[in-house]
């Protein structure tokens, strides 16, 4: 009877691992969808941003992040960005067998089945485009479409900064999406987890002639899918909390937590981690 209880209840946390506040944008939705399940989030602020990176740095990185989230007990890891998850879902997949992970890709499958002028966009970082896995996608899914593509750096920065709204905001917005909109594409994918907080904008400019992808309620349904087929949802009806962690500054962490999710937390909601030797742990 204990064992069943125990399989009922598994009230080991998701952990969500990203380089700063991008991954937010993903756990509001696993939040949404999975309101009984606890969440550890891991921000790698010491790094970020994470896109101007090697490859090799972004998968040293993540590798680090995971076994810090894995040695707290998560029982499932979202790399909950598309840098990361270009870098290293394979290898965290080959490194760390027993757990099981879901990462990004950009959302070009969807984007190409609906497209009706044949051209699409993606916007990303630099080191998204340049992964396997972003090749992957496109040879898979995009046969007969014309895929235009567009690094956003300055975003990542933006919504790190809380600064979704503003006129910074509105002109690299602008600038950005110029060459897409001139190619004449009616779906854009937003293939960095930053760059939800500034939907609102990027929808304002391109207008209602272009779809705006955002692939994170999809990630929650995969999330939900792989809990479910493993037998780890956690089936309690008391609601889960999130545990907020930072190799950064907590401080400044918390404030952009609060101003991109409207929540209110409390100094000692968002806990200190620091890099040691290639390893990352509580700051002590």
């Amino acid at each position: 009877m204990a064992s069943d209880i125990t399989l009922l209840y598994d009230t080991r946390p998701i952990g969500v691992l990203d380089s700063g506040v991008g991954g937010l944008s993903v756990l509001r939705e696993i939040r949404a969808l999975l309101p009984h399940e606890h969440i550890l989030y891991a921000a790698d602020q010491g790094h970020v941003p994470y896109g101007p990176r090697s490859i090799e740095e972004v998968r040293t990185f993540t590798l680090g992040v995971a076994r810090f989230l894995i040695e707290h007990k998560a029982k499932l890891v979202v790399v909950a960005c598309n840098t990361a998850s270009a870098a290293a879902l394979y290898t965290l997949r080959e490194a760390f067998p027993e757990t099981p992970f879901v990462g990004m890709e950009p959302a070009v499958k969807p984007a190409a089945r609906d497209t009706r002028t044949g051209r699409i966009g993606v916007i990303a970082t630099e080191a998204t485009f340049q992964g396997e896995l972003y090749a992957s996608v496109v040879g898979r899914f995009a046969n007969g479409v014309q895929v235009e593509t567009q690094a956003c750096p300055e975003f990542v920065l933006l919504a790190e900064a809380g600064e979704t709204s503003g006129d910074a905001a509105r002109e690299a917005v602008r600038r950005r999406l110029a060459p897409l909109l001139a190619a004449g594409i009616d779906q854009l994918v937003l293939g960095c987890t930053h760059f939800p907080f500034l939907r609102a904008i990027i929808e304002a400019e391109v207008g209602p002639g272009v779809c705006v992808i955002d692939p994170g309620a999809a990630i929650a349904r995969q999330v939900r899918r792989v809990l479910d087929g493993r037998g780890l949802l956690n089936g309690s009806d008391a609601p889960g909390g999130v545990t907020y962690t930072t190799s950064g500054d907590p401080a400044a962490f918390r404030r952009v937590l609060n101003a991109l999710l409207g929540i209110d937390t409390r100094p000692d909601d968002v806990l200190a981690l620091r890099w040691n030797g290639g390893l990352l742990g509580w700051a002590e």
